[in-house]
């Protein structure tokens, strides 16, 4: 029977990676992989997630499993964070461990469609994985236009789109830092998709996988807790992978906002279900050393100065960017607006190839690239490339 499975194309971005890799000059740039790099190009391991595995190997005395809500103090533990002063708001949002991110995200599109959710309204370009998960949930889409090309959020599209929904609908909205334009709502703007979501009884599927490395804890969290003061229910999907660097350890989290706090058994009943039928038990080490971070006031504080760095750095590598103005034909003074670690630069394939063969610079073939891949040392290279290519 394993003959019957054809060859499928290869990651784009894993295919980006190799040739990086394989690339022999010194000055080369990779500005694809999706992760936090410092000014000196390393993604290094938080100090406050050091010292509490290091308490881990001197306390913890047992690896048995945890059953598929994983670790309930790590859940807890971040929920004041997310959803600010009355985190449980009443007993109608609790919520589960998942495997990172993506795991987060699945659960969530899972647990809506077994809701009954029939479509998911999604603005577009988002995280390509998004679409992967839809798809082998076997869960139709709907796409809208996430940004304008001014470099805004395109608030028409998404009006026209939650206007003119069904029932059973439900919509995918990034929380902040979006993947992969940087383009966020407003605090305005999330102020009227929450009127809307009321309004119109979408189900929101809300995805916040980068508190933090925008404006602020505080502030990346605005539109989520503005949402769910609105509405009856919500599903929020949750990753530490990079507010707290743990990448590989693959920690994140799944919420649930229930109409009534009575709900919250039979719902999470079906979360741990789902879970069960996936990964089973989610991984116990990197979620245990977030809960001992947040327990402890002093590596809570250290944790906060080193996410504020990694946030001032890609600040300013913004600034810089959008300090260059126009280049070539290309306008970089929006993204000095923009959020988290990622842009989309309107460039052709054959701009991104030449950037590639001619300058070493490696991006994705969307024209996303991770800012955090430049530094002081390489970005006036990368500003005269682009004027290079675009001219």
């Amino acid at each position: 029977m394993l003959d019957t499975l054809t060859q499928q194309p290869p990651d784009a971005l894993l295919a980006l990676i190799k040739l990086y890799n394989d690339d022999p000059r010194a000055d080369k740039i990779d500005l694809g992989v999706g992760v936090y790099r410092t000014g000196e190009g390393e993604t290094p391991v938080f100090g406050a997630i050091k010292a509490a595995e290091r308490k881990l190997v001197e306390e913890q005395d047992s690896k048995a499993y945890l059953g598929p809500e994983g670790d309930m103090g790590f859940v807890h533990a971040l929920m004041p964070y997310i959803f600010g002063s009355d985190p449980t708001m009443g007993g109608r949002i609790d919520g589960m461990q998942t495997p990172g991110g993506t795991g987060a995200v699945r659960l969530a599109v899972a647990l809506a469609k077994r809701s009954g959710a029939v479509r998911m309204l999604m603005g577009a370009p988002s995280w390509p994985n998004h679409a992967q998960i839809m798809n082998d949930l076997e869960l139709p889409m709907q796409g809208f236009t996430h940004a304008t090309p001014e470099g805004k959020a395109d608030m028409d599209a998404l009006r026209d789109a939650l206007k003119n929904a069904s029932d059973g609908d439900a919509v995918l909205l990034h929380g902040c830092c979006h993947n992969p334009t940087g383009i966020d709502y407003t605090p305005e703007e999330w102020d009227e998709i929450a009127a809307l979501l009321a309004e119109t009884g979408v189900l929101p599927v809300l995805d916040l996988a980068y508190q933090g490395l925008g404006v602020g804890m505080n502030e990346d969290a605005y539109g989520v807790r503005k949402v769910l003061s609105a509405v009856p229910e919500a599903l929020i999907a949750y990753s530490c992978d990079k507010n707290f660097g743990l990448y590989r350890d693959r920690v994140g989290a799944v919420y649930v906002l229930a109409e009534k706090s009575e709900q919250m058994g039979p719902i999470l009943s079906n979360g741990h279900a789902l879970a069960r039928a996936n990964w089973s038990m989610p991984p116990d080490h990197g979620a245990a050393a977030v809960r001992l971070v947040l327990r402890d006031p002093q590596l809570a504080e250290m944790w906060q100065d080193e996410l504020d760095t990694m946030r001032e750095r890609m600040r300013q590598v913004r600034a810089k960017l959008a300090g260059a103005g126009q280049t070539g034909s290309l306008d970089l003074r929006p993204l000095g607006s923009q959020n988290g670690l990622f842009a989309m630069l309107a460039l052709t394939s054959e701009q991104i190839l030449k950037l590639r063969e001619d300058h070493a610079i490696y991006m994705a073939g969307s024209g996303r690239i991770n800012v955090a891949g430049l530094t002081s040392g390489n970005i006036d290279k990368f500003i005269a490339a682009l004027a290079d290519v675009t001219a």
